[in-house]
């Protein structure tokens, strides 16, 4: 028996990083699950992987930051699997510069993918997770349906050369706070995940040229405050699972920040 039997879960950004290691930890505790990226190669990658472990997978390659592709999403999982039980919002993107030499593009795409990317999926897959739990209501039948939302520490706490990043999570943690008070009536949970430093591509050593990464005396000035160092991709799908099973139905509205012991506070 698995914590996610006969469950259907959304995974944005589920090509590579904590979003692959998400849907893979779904899969093994019985769910099916949509794998979503905006490069067709990882996500196809995920997917075999998947089908290879007698795991249930659909793909759909689109753009969160897109209404129209984020309804495509919420379709290939309702057309595969008939429903819709969790929600991922994992999608991200960092493009790190300081408030003054940050263009308007930067912030466009770091605030676009990640929080309307976030308030685009959760629109899309509102009529197949609220018309489903009036009708459960009615009947007198008690369903939780979840969905986790990714924050940052940065959103918390602020951190210096990304304000984009920061605005961008800090505004998930208010837009998860809301949707679990307006969706509490229809017993469906919203809650927060808040990463410190996290071992994937966006936190990986900066090479000359590339836009994702941190600078390398950056990286190491963070991982000096950190006793433990930096998470590993596993440790935030564990909390996904968490907040996507059984174990959290009594738990909304709630941030979790996860990073293990700081020295640099709290």
């Amino acid at each position: 028996m698995g914590l996610l039997d006969g469950k259907v879960a959304i995974i944005t950004g589920s090509g590579r990083g904590i979003g692959k290691t998400t849907a893979l930890l779904f899969v093994k505790e019985g769910a099916a699950v949509v794998i979503n990226d905006v490069d067709p190669q990882p996500a196809n990658e995920t997917a075999e992987e998947i089908k290879k472990m007698g795991g249930k997978a659909a793909i759909c390659v689109a753009d969160v930051s897109k209404l129209e592709d984020a309804k495509r999403i919420v379709e290939t999982a309702v057309n595969n699997f008939g429903k819709i039980d969790i929600l991922v919002n994992n999608a991200g993107i960092t493009r790190d510069k300081t408030v003054h030499n940050m263009t308007d593009e930067m912030w466009d795409l770091v605030v676009n993918v990640c929080l309307r990317g976030t308030f685009n999926m959760i629109r899309a897959v509102a009529p197949h997770m609220r018309e489903p739990a009036k009708k459960e209501i009615q009947e007198g039948k008690i369903y939780h349906r979840k969905i986790i939302n990714m924050s940052s520490i940065g959103g918390l706490r602020g951190s210096a050369g990304n304000a984009n990043y920061c605005s961008a999570k800090a505004g998930i943690i208010g837009l998860t706070k809301a949707i679990a008070i307006e969706w509490a009536q229809f017993r469906i949970n919203c809650n927060c995940v808040a990463p410190g430093m996290v071992e994937t591509r966006l936190t990986a050593p900066k090479k000359p040229g590339e836009e994702l990464g941190l600078p390398e005396a950056l990286r190491d000035m963070a991982l000096a405050m950190l006793p433990w160092g930096s998470a590993q991709p596993e440790d935030i799908a564990k909390v996904f699972l968490f907040f996507a099973s059984d174990l959290s139905n009594f738990v909304t509205g709630e941030v979790l920040p996860v990073r293990g012991p700081s020295l640099g506070g709290p």
